[in-house]
C-alpha cells in the first residue's frame, strides 16, 4: 500500500542522524588526560601527607616522675618525652615552687639546663652516660600517666659538677630548636664537667634530679675562673 514504509526505508535515516555527530577531537582527549593525571596526582599527594602527619598528631607524651623519699616531701617532677625531636624535658619543681628545666637533646646532641630561679641557660654536649639513661623514658613514651618513684636501698645517687665558662656565651642560633625555644631571649653559657669548686670557689646552685632507672643526680654549678 502506498504510504507505508518498511524496515528497510528507515535504516538510512538513522545512519544519517548518526554520521551528523562529530568524533571527539585531539584536543578533547588531551585535555581529559591531563584532567585524569593531575588528579591521580593529587590523590596521591594527599595520601602522602596524611600519612606523615599521623605520627605528629599524636604529639608528646607526658610522663609525670614523683619521687616520694623515705624522710623527704614528695618532690614533683615531669617528664615531658616527644619523640618527633627526639627530646626529653624533666621539669624539676621545688617546695619554694621554683621550677627548673633540664632538656635532652638527642638530635642535636645537647643537654641543657635552666635554672628557676633566673633568667639563664647552660649548656654542654651529650656524653655516652646520657645516651644510656635516655632511652628510659623514652620506652615509656607511649603511656601518660603518674608513676610514684621509692627511693630504697637500691636507689643510687651522684653528684656532678659543671664548671660555668662565664665568658663564653653561646650564639643561639647555632643550635638546635629545642634549645632556641626553651632558652628563647635567655643568655646561654657553656659548661662542663668538672672535680668540683675547691676550697676557693663556692657552689653557684644545685639542680637534683631523678630518672626512672632509680638514679638520683645533683647537678651542681659553680663559676670556673675565668
Amino acid at each position: 500500500m502506498e504510504g507505508m514504509t518498511g524496515p528497510s526505508d528507515t535504516v538510512p535515516a538513522t545512519r544519517g542522524v548518526a554520521g551528523c555527530l562529530p568524533a571527539p577531537s585531539r584536543t578533547f582527549w588531551i585535555i581529559f588526560s591531563l584532567a585524569v593525571f593531575f588528579a591521580v596526582v593529587g590523590i596521591s599527594i594527599l595520601g602522602i601527607l596524611s600519612f606523615s602527619a599521623s605520627p605528629a598528631q599524636a604529639g608528646p607524651q607526658l610522663l609525670r616522675l614523683m619521687l616520694q623519699g623515705e624522710h623527704d616531701p614528695l618532690r614533683n617532677q615531669t617528664a615531658l618525652v616527644d619523640m618527633t625531636r627526639s627530646t626529653v624535658t624533666y621539669y624539676i619543681t621545688s617546695q619554694s615552687n621554683y621550677t627548673a628545666v633540664v632538656l635532652y637533646d638527642s638530635r642535636n646532641g645537647y643537654v641543657c639546663y635552666k635554672p628557676g630561679e633566673q633568667r639563664v641557660c647552660y649548656l654542654r654536649r651529650m656524653d655516652a652516660w646520657d645516651r644510656q639513661t635516655l632511652p628510659t623514658p623514652l620506652d615509656t613514651s607511649q603511656q601518660s600517666a603518674d608513676e610514684l618513684l621509692h627511693q630504697n636501698n637500691q636507689t643510687q645517687y651522684y653528684q656532678e659538677f659543671l664548671g660555668i665558662l662565664a665568658g663564653e656565651q653561646v650564639d643561639p642560633e647555632s643550635l638546635g630548636e629545642p634549645v632556641r625555644a626553651l632558652c628563647e631571649q635567655t643568655s646561654i653559657f657553656w659548661v662542663r664537667r668538672g672535680e668540683g669548686p675547691g676550697k676557693q670557689r663556692l657552689i653557684y646552685l644545685c639542680i637534683d634530679i631523678c630518672f626512672p632507672s632509680n638514679i638520683c643526680v645533683s647537678i651542681c654549678f659553680y663559676y670556673l675562673p675565668e
